[in-house]
Formats: structure tokens, sequence, C-alpha cells
């Protein structure tokens, strides 16, 4: 007779209980990278949130995880979620009780914290039928073929000539060892949109936690000046570009065109088999490139329990109440946007 299931958390510096945790998730087919238990640390050490990183165990082995984190703010709210700075989160668990007991310790949590609500960002199929849902967003994933060849025409032909373009401009790629011209990049990307960004620190604590599972891609002009940058996450054989900047120079040249083919080309090279261009709101002009690309939408619903609200929150630029501050951020010296950023941005999650 087996022993009965056990909930417990991980702690952010356990780590022969990481290295279990990621064992596990490595294995999961329904896990993703934003599951991995890194992600408890730079939460944590970056953020300063709390985090829940649940575990079901019986007789010494891991039968589900489910990471959590809150984020407590004034002007954003006070959730509980799977998992703040993730587009992918829920719980993976390898039975329906793992699951459930998981989800159970979740509400339980976050009621206990005072929440007004719980998120969970499900990659594959809801679980709960009856919960809220947000359909705003929606993920693009794609095979990568075997050739590279056999990539690049894979492509639309109107975009396929961007990166023709690119390659005929002599742009070059190359792999940084630090978030330096990435930041620089990005920073600037983030403030013509009128967005705040998120702190220096947070994309070196990527590197440093993920080690060679993230990595900085930057494209250059022939004169050798940075136009466009990525910051990309790889999990089993997935290639995921998930930060992105680029100057304003980068379109002229077809930058970013180049920037992505490139990275599907080493991606190829690798052997690795998926190109998850990653999450945009639909009707965006990020869903209308990725289209262009040859990409299918895939519907993202993240569900919600509701405790103290009685509507889905909408802390996204799409939010109407927020087009006063994001016409105000852009007129913001850069400095000034990226002292004040880290503040204002930690709280979206």
């Amino acid at each position: 007779m087996s022993s009965p299931l056990r909930i417990a958390r991980l702690a952010a510096q356990d780590k022969a209980l990481s290295a279990r945790w990621d064992e596990f998730v490595f294995a999961h087919p329904q896990s993703t990278f934003f599951h991995r238990s890194g992600w408890l640390r730079i939460i944590e050490s970056v953020f300063g949130h709390r985090g829940f990183f649940l575990y079901a165990e019986r007789d010494g082995v891991i039968e589900g995880v489910l990471p959590l984190a809150e984020v407590k703010s004034r002007l954003f709210g006070h959730s509980v979620s799977s998992l703040p700075f993730g587009v992918y989160g829920g719980v993976a668990a390898l039975n329906d009780e793992a699951a459930a007991a998981l989800e159970a310790e979740a509400e339980k949590i976050a009621r206990g914290q005072g929440a007004e609500h719980l998120e969970y960002r499900n990659l594959g199929p809801t679980r709960h039928a009856d919960w809220p849902r947000q359909d705003l967003y929606v993920t693009f994933r794609k095979e990568i073929l075997p050739d590279e060849e056999a990539n690049m025409l894979a492509i639309p032909r109107k975009q396929r000539a961007m990166v023709r373009k690119g390659i005929k401009n002599e742009l070059k790629a190359e792999i940084d060892a630090n978030v330096d011209r990435f930041f620089d990049l990005y920073a600037d990307n983030v403030h013509r949109h009128g967005t705040p960004a998120m702190p220096k620190k947070y994309f070196q604590a990527l590197l440093d936690e993920f080690g060679a599972d993230a990595e900085v891609l930057t494209v250059t002009g022939p004169d050798g000046k940075p136009l466009s940058t990525v910051l990309t996450f790889y999990f089993r054989d997935e290639c995921l570009p998930y930060y992105a900047g680029d100057d304003e120079a980068a379109r002229d040249l077809a930058a970013n065109d180049f920037k992505y083919w490139e990275l599907m080309r080493r991606a190829c090279a690798r052997g690795l088999k998926v190109f998850d261009y990653g999450r945009s709101k639909q009707g965006t002009g990020p869903y209308a490139f990725k289209k262009n690309w040859g990409f299918e939408p895939q519907p993202l619903s993240y569900e919600y329990r509701l405790f103290k609200r009685d509507a889905i929150p909408q802390n996204n630029p799409n939010n109407p109440k927020y087009q006063l501050m994001i016409k105000a951020w852009r007129k913001l010296p850069i400095g000034v946007a990226n002292w004040l950023g880290p503040f204002i941005v930690k709280n979206l999650g």
C-alpha cells in the first residue's frame, strides 16, 4: 500500500530538492521553461516577491509541481499566479490526485494571503471550465525543420525577402557574454512604446541562473553598431525568443527579420524541434509580424479564481485607463525612465 500524498514547498536555496524538481520538470510533457526552479530564486531575489513553489510527493517521488508567486501592488492589485513574468504556468502533474491536491493548496495559500485572485497561465487546455478566462493572448509555436533551406523556404515570400535583405546588408549576429548591449536596445525600445523597462539586473540574473539555457544574440551593422537584440530561453528541444529590443534604424536594414532568422538557423543547426515565437496580444503589431512569418496563433486560455474582485484584471497597455500614463512615459528622459521603471514593472508580473 502506497503512502499518502504530501504537499510541500521548495526553498530557494535547497539545491538538492531544486535538482529533483528540475528533473521532474524536464521529464514531464506538459511542463514549460517557466516551471523551472530557478524562477523562484529570481522572483524572490530580484523583485522581492514571495514564491510558493509547491510540489506533490509520495514515497520520495515527486508527482507534480505548481510554481506560484505573490504580487502585491496598490496600483495593479494583489494576486497569486503561476507564474509572474512567465507566459506559461499552471500545474504539471503525473495524475489527477496530485494536480487536485496542488491546486487545493494554491487556493488555500491565495486566500490566506488575502489575494484578490489566483491565476493559472496555461499553455495547454484549461482545467476549470467554470472559471473566468482571459482570451486576450495567443502564442505562436512552429516546428523547426531539420534542413536550413527548408526553414528559409517555409517563411512566406514577403518576409523571406526581408531576411535576404538583412543578409545583403551584411548584418552580423553575435552571442553576447553579458546583457550590456541587450539592455540598451531593449530599454530604448520599450521607452518608445511608453512602457517601463525591467531592471538590468533581472536580465543578468536570467543568464546567471539558467546558464547555457538563456542566451543573448545581438545583430550589428557593417559598422559594428548594435541594431537589434533578443534574449532567448532554451528548454528541451525548444527555442523561445523572449525579450527583445531594437534601434530605430533596425527596420530600414531589416535587422529584426535577420535576427529571428539567425536564431532559427542556429536552432536548426543544434537539432532543436520547436520555435516558440512567444505570446502576443491579438490585434497588435507583434501579432501581425509573427503571422507574416507563417506562424499560426494558438489561443492561450488563462484562468482565474476570483476572490475579492468581480472581473479579470486588465493590467496591460490595451486598457484605456493606462493610455495617459503611456503617453507621459514616452516623454520622460530615458535615464529617468530606466531608474523609475523597475519600481513599477516589478508589480505587473
